[in-house]
């Protein structure tokens, strides 16, 4: 496929491609190839024209090589489609908002009276029956207003005026439908299954890293503790447990055994196991449950339900008000102008669309919000619970020293502990692991089944010996690994500057792993950035040494910061802030970090953590810079204000309407043409960013 170069900047260039025409799905294919490409930042690709935007910071002639070389055929079987782009659906909602104007507009210009006359009644019976019946159920609805007051223009031949409320009352839907689904697409995406490769067996039952897409049913693939499973399937070997939180809303992990059914989206808890795959990607139960997150609850925030509420409530009184000025001024077309304006349009469209429309922002910045709940709880919150490692401190420590012992010898060390290693994606096990790839030690699989001790560490067998590697309460105290007499004082001449992970195998100290984990440069910075936004607590909590956690904190400056704790004490001193009445936020990237993440007001995971603590998390933020959770408190509190401020407008403006048509001061066709452009242009407001400044 050619390319033809139409302009380009450092850093920007702008193509098109040379075919007579490009499909929705030819775009999006080529777009998500682009993305995958390395060193592409950002890829817009526009069907219509066939132009292609393209930011990127690799080489010019890498990026043209790779686009030379490009085939419709060949990116389909590298890229994964099986969540689609909302490309398709915006081209649908834009043809039927430009053919209902038209079609509005040249009617009244072209077509004579009676005709025009006759295609309005036509176009509104369908809505005063929707009136009629909710009526009967005995509910009053903004529906009922609506009914009732185009009944009446309809009865007084006013049907210019029945005619221009019908039309502005659909285009509203049609953008609170658009935006809706648009909406909730970007957070289905943004919430779905982020798994690239997955470890599928062979005949001989020997694992090997494929692409996700190049899994069928059929296949076997192997899951490890604390990973998410990617695919529905068929439990063949091992005994786990699984949390179906994200599936089943359920809190309690859920034990499985062979022949049980499991399903994508469930991450394991404790155990290794082997799925026999029965669905392939893209149509497994998860990816199901996300396509249904629109009728989901977990939308709603609170000011959103309110709102709701009160509309409905506001509904009597606006009929009440038509009869009442009626009655005293027996004046037909005052009565009608009360009822072509209620509350009802402005606050049950702006509210949801303002939240929804934060909650994209927010994914634009690599924030993914689980509902709009949580905005609202981010706002209001005053004390935040960051984790150390990982989230205070670089998302890749590095391993800075290895002290062998028992008379082993470093390299062949570092060689068993990145073996172990491997299985638990956590900053530190990917510190070992990098190490020894730096070093160039391969560590082929030595040992039999891996049992992982959540904050504590690995156990396994090498051979007959066991082998246990994790922190000094594990290997220690827990384990019994005893340090050889030849080998106390250069253990206790250890550094006090570093985090140690200890090896132990055979029941005696092998190895000591020094793990230099640098504080995030932006971390005080950050902490000191969510003071001046309202939170008056800052609290760190470790499992790691005092003397380390006293270090980092001071240079962070949080308040208060507690060390050598375990899970549960982490989820206990939340619980302690509840009860102090405080709305806390806790971030933190690690499985050991669920409890607290699931028992704070808000759970925040950095992106790059497990994937345990993402499923749990009700955000996820990407793990560049902790700024992002100070842009988020931002975010949330400009999301308030909007709301606020739309409260306060639509209650002052529309009861303005309503004293303005029961005086006879604006006619019923004004009283609606205001209402109904002020519904829309508040709405459309509501779609503007909130933050207009740069992270």
């Amino acid at each position: 496929m050619r390319f033809r170069i139409m302009h380009e900047t450092p850093g920007r260039i702008r193509l098109r491609a040379e075919v007579p025409s490009m499909s929705i799905r030819e775009a999006d294919i080529l777009e998500a190839w682009l993305k995958n490409c390395e060193g592409v930042d950002q890829v817009t690709v526009h069907e219509r024209t066939c132009g292609i935007i393209i930011l990127y910071h690799t080489e010019r002639a890498g990026l043209v090589k790779a686009l030379s070389g490009f085939s419709y055929a060949q990116a389909a079987k590298e890229v994964d489609l099986t969540v689609h782009s909302s490309r398709l659906m915006n081209r649908q909602y834009k043809e039927k908002l430009v053919f209902h104007v038209m079609r509005h507009f040249l009617r009244r210009l072209f077509l004579p009276a009676p005709l025009r006359i006759a295609l309005t009644v036509g176009e509104t019976l369908p809505r005063i029956f929707r009136a009629v019946k909710t009526a009967a159920t005995g509910h009053l609805t903004v529906d009922v207003l609506d009914g009732i007051a185009i009944t009446a223009a309809l009865v007084t031949r006013d049907f210019s005026t029945a005619g221009s409320v019908n039309f502005l009352l659909k285009l509203g839907e049609l953008l609170e439908e658009w935006t809706h689904k648009k909406s909730v697409e970007d957070l289905a995406r943004s919430m779905s299954l982020q798994v690239d490769k997955v470890w599928r067996l062979d005949e001989e039952g020997t694992p090997c890293a494929v692409p996700l897409s190049g899994v069928v049913p059929g296949d076997r693939i192997l899951v490890h503790t604390g990973h998410v499973l990617p695919l529905d399937g068929i439990l063949e070997q091992g005994d786990v447990m699984l949390n179906q939180a994200s599936l089943t809303g359920e809190s309690v992990p859920v034990a499985k055994r062979p022949g049980a059914a499991v399903y994508a989206g469930s991450v394991v808890e404790e155990g290794n196991c082997v799925i026999r795959v029965t669905r392939a990607a893209g149509e497994n139960r998860y990816d199901r449950i996300v396509r249904m997150i629109e009728d989901s609850e977990r939308l709603k925030s609170g000011v959103e339900s309110k709102a709701g509420r009160l509309a409905d409530r506001l509904v009597p009184w606006c009929l009440g008000g038509s009869l009442l000025t009626w009655l005293l001024t027996r004046n037909v077309a005052r009565a009608i102008s009360v009822l072509m304006v209620d509350f009802s349009c402005a606050l049950k469209l702006s509210m949801p669309l303002s939240v929804l429309s934060a909650m994209r922002e927010a994914g634009r910045h690599n924030i993914t919000v689980k509902g709009g709940r949580y905005m609202e709880l981010v706002s209001g919150a005053d004390t935040v619970i960051f984790d150390k490692t990982g989230t205070l401190t670089k998302a890749c420590p590095t391993v800075t020293e290895v002290v062998p012992f028992n008379g082993e010898k470093e390299e062949e060390m570092l060689r068993t502990a990145a073996c172990l290693e491997e299985h638990f994606p956590h900053s530190v096990a990917n510190a070992v692991i990098q190490a020894a790839k730096a070093k160039g030690l391969a560590h082929q699989e030595m040992h039999s089944e891996v049992e992982y001790v959540v904050a504590h560490g690995i156990a396994t067998k090498i051979g007959e010996k066991r082998a246990v590697i994790g922190s000094a309460h594990f290997v220690f105290e827990d384990e019994k690994v005893e340090i050889l007499p030849g080998d106390r004082e250069r253990f206790e001449t250890l550094s006090q500057s570093l985090s140690w992970l200890y090896l132990g195998i055979g029941g005696v100290l092998s190895a000591a792993i020094g793990i230099s984990d640098p504080v995030r440069p932006e971390a005080a910075g950050a902490v000191e950035a969510l003071r001046r936004e309202g939170i008056g607590k800052t609290v760190m909590l470790t499992g790691d040494s005092r003397k380390i956690a006293e270090r980092t904190a001071s240079e962070i400056g949080v308040d208060e910061y507690r060390a050598e704790i375990l899970p549960e004490d982490k989820a206990a001193y939340i619980r302690s802030e509840h009860e102090a009445g405080r709305t806390v936020i806790m971030i933190g990237d690690g499985i050991n970090d669920t409890p607290a993440l699931s028992l704070a007001d808000v759970g925040v995971a950095v992106g790059t953590g497990a994937v345990i603590a993402r499923e749990v998390a009700d955000i996820t933020i990407a793990a560049e810079n902790l700024y992002e959770l100070v842009w988020l408190k931002r975010l949330s509190d400009a999301l308030m204000k909007r709301i606020n401020r739309n409260y306060r407008f639509v209650m002052g403006f529309n009861g303005a309407l309503i004293l303005l048509g029961a005086f006879g001061i604006l006619p019923p066709a004004v009283s609606a043409l205001l209402h109904n452009t002020s519904t829309i242009l508040l709405s459309m407001d509501c779609l503007t960013g909130l933050l207009k400044e740069e992270k």
